[in-house]
C-alpha cells in the first residue's frame, strides 16, 4: 500500500510538471503583469518604498520606462545589491513565521483537545514542519514561484537547482524575481514557513480522530496538489488571479481560506467525534491554548509584515494594523460571549484574537489604520458566529474551529481588503468582485481536490482510527506516550 500511494505521488508531481514544463518558456519569456502584494516594496530598496512602491510590475514599469524590464525568473545578481537591513529583517521574519507553528499552534491546538489526545496534536505539528521542509525543497518552493503557467510553476527549482548558495564566485548570488534585494536562500526559507503552518492549520478541523500516517499523506498531496498551485496563482505575476489582480498581502486566501476549505472538507469525510454533542469535550488546559496565542501574536508581526520583503514604511504599516485588527476582533469576541452567554472567557479572547489576525493578513499592507479596525470588528462578530452558530446548525464538527477562524476569517479579510485598499499605501486599487473571484477559485479547487485525496487514502490506508483508538486517546494508540 506504501508502494502504491508513492507511485500516485510520483506520477500526480511528474504529469502537473510535466505540464507546467511545457508552458515555462513561453511563460518566462513574457513581461512581468501583476506582482503578488507581498512583494511588491521589495522591488525598490529605499527607504520611503513602503509608500512609494507599486505593488504591480506593469505599474513600475510604466512609470521608469527608461529602466531596464524587471526580471521575470529567479536569477543571479552582484552581491553588493543585496540589503543588509532587508535581508536582516527578513532573517527575523523567517525565525518568527516558524515560531509560529513550532510552538506557538501546537500549543495553541494542543490546550483545545482532550488530554488523551495532547500528545498527537503537537506531534502533527512536529511532523508537518519536517515533512514540509523536505516537500519545499524538493518541489513545492519550484512549483509556487518559477514563472510556468497561469495555474503552476515548472521544475527549474526542483531540489533548489540554481540556487546559489554563495559557491564558486561570491560575487555573485541568486535573487527571486519577487525579491530582489534579498539572497533568494532567504526568500525561500521565508515561503517555506508559510508552507508549513498552511497545513499545519487543517489538522485542527480533524482533531482527535485521524490515523497519524493518513494524516502525514494527505499533508504531502496536499502542499504539492493544493497549497503549490493556489500560491502561484495568487502571488507569482504569471499566475491567473495575480494577473487578474487579486489582492492577497500574506496570505489570506493562499494560507488561510486555502487551509480552511480543506478542514472544512476533511471535518465532513471524517464524520464527528465519538460522543460529540452528547459528551463533555472541554480544552483540557487554556494556559497552553493561551501561551500558543501570544505566539502566535508575536510571530504574525512577521508574517504580516515580513511579507512586506523590505524593512520599509510599508512593513511598519503592515504591522500596524496587524495589531489594530487583532486587538480588536478580540474584544468584540470577548463582549459577544458576555452578552450572549453571560461571562467573556479567556478561550474566547484567544479564539477573538486568532481570527483578528487571519483577517487582515490579507490586508495588512494596503488598508489605513481605520480599515484595519473595521476589519478586525467585523471579524471579531463574524467568526464569533460561525464558532458557535454556523458549525452546530450545519451539523460538522470542526474540532477546533479551523474553519470557522482561519477560512470563515480569511474569507472576510479577502473581501475587505477589496473595500478598504489604500492606493497611496499598497500603489494598487482593488475590487470587491476580483476579491470575490479569488475566493470562490480558491474554494471550488481546494475543497474539490481535498475530497479526492481524502476519499483515495480512505480506500488505500483508511483515514479514521477505530473507536476502540478514539475512546482510549490518541497518544496512547498512536504513539505509545501519554500525558500524566
Amino acid at each position: 500500500m506504501r508502494k502504491f500511494l508513492l507511485g500516485i505521488f510520483i506520477a500526480g508531481a511528474l504529469l502537473g510538471g510535466g505540464v507546467a514544463s511545457s508552458f515555462a518558456q513561453d511563460a518566462s519569456s513574457t513581461g512581468a503583469t501583476t506582482l503578488p502584494a507581498s512583494t511588491a516594496s521589495a522591488t525598490v530598496a529605499t527607504p520611503d518604498a513602503g509608500a512609494a512602491a507599486p505593488a504591480s510590475a506593469a505599474t513600475s514599469a510604466s512609470a521608469a520606462a527608461p529602466a531596464a524590464a524587471a526580471p521575470t525568473e529567479p536569477t543571479m545578481v552582484d552581491a553588493s545589491k543585496i540589503s543588509g537591513g532587508d535581508t536582516a529583517w527578513m532573517l527575523v521574519s523567517v525565525a518568527l513565521v516558524l515560531f509560529m507553528t513550532i510552538p506557538g499552534l501546537a500549543l495553541f491546538y494542543g490546550g483545545m483537545v482532550r488530554k488523551k489526545n495532547v500528545l498527537s496534536t503537537l506531534m502533527q505539528s512536529f511532523a508537518i514542519t519536517c515533512a514540509m521542509t523536505i516537500v519545499w525543497m524538493v518541489i513545492g518552493y519550484s512549483l509556487a514561484f518559477t514563472p510556468g503557467n497561469a495555474f503552476i510553476g515548472g521544475f527549474s527549482r526542483a531540489f533548489l537547482s540554481g540556487v546559489s548558495f554563495v559557491k564558486g564566485d561570491p560575487t555573485m548570488l541568486s535573487v527571486s524575481h519577487l525579491a530582489p534585494a534579498i539572497p533568494e536562500t532567504v526568500f525561500l526559507m521565508f515561503q517555506m514557513t508559510f508552507a508549513i503552518i498552511t497545513p499545519a492549520l487543517i489538522t485542527g478541523a480533524f482533531a482527535e480522530r485521524m490515523k497519524f500516517s493518513a494524516m502525514l499523506v494527505f499533508m504531502v498531496l496536499w502542499s504539492i496538489i493544493v497549497y503549490a498551485p493556489i500560491a502561484h496563482m495568487v502571488w507569482e505575476p504569471t499566475g491567473w488571479l495575480a494577473s487578474d489582480g487579486v489582492l492577497d498581502f500574506a496570505g489570506g486566501t493562499v494560507v488561510h481560506i486555502n487551509a480552511g476549505v480543506a478542514g472544512l472538507v476533511c471535518a465532513i469525510v471524517l464524520g464527528k467525534r465519538i460522543g460529540y454533542g452528547r459528551e463533555v469535550m472541554a480544552p483540557h488546559n487554556l494556559v497552553l491554548t493561551v501561551a500558543g496565542t501570544a505566539m502566535l501574536w508575536v510571530g504574525w508581526f512577521g508574517f504580516n509584515a515580513g511579507s512586506a520583503l523590505a524593512a520599509d514604511g510599508r512593513a511598519g504599516m503592515a504591522m500596524l494594523t496587524t495589531q489594530i485588527a487583532t486587538a480588536a476582533a478580540a474584544l468584540v469576541w470577548m463582549f459577544a460571549e458576555w452578552l450572549t452567554r453571560g461571562k467573556p472567557s479567556v478561550l474566547g479572547i484567544a479564539s477573538g484574537a486568532v481570527a483578528g489576525l487571519v483577517a487582515i493578513t490579507p490586508a495588512a499592507g494596503f488598508v489605513n489604520v481605520m480599515g484595519a479596525l473595521i476589519i478586525g470588528i467585523v471579524a471579531g462578530a463574524v467568526c464569533f458566529w460561525s464558532a458557535t452558530w454556523l458549525k452546530h446548525k450545519l451539523g460538522y464538527d470542526d474540532s477546533l474551529d479551523a474553519f470557522g477562524v482561519h477560512g470563515i476569517g480569511g474569507i472576510v479579510g479577502a473581501l475587505l481588503t477589496g473595500v478598504f485598499v489604500v492606493p497611496a499605501i499598497g500603489g494598487v486599487d482593488g475590487s470587491f468582485l476580483t476579491q470575490l473571484k479569488g475566493i470562490v477559485v480558491t474554494i471550488v479547487y481546494t475543497g474539490v481536490v481535498s475530497f479526492i485525496l481524502l476519499k483515495i487514502i480512505d480506500v488505500v490506508i483508511g483515514l479514521r482510527v477505530t473507536e476502540e483508538g478514539e475512546r482510549e486517546g490518541l497518544d496512547i494508540v498512536l504513539h505509545g506516550e501519554h500525558v500524566e
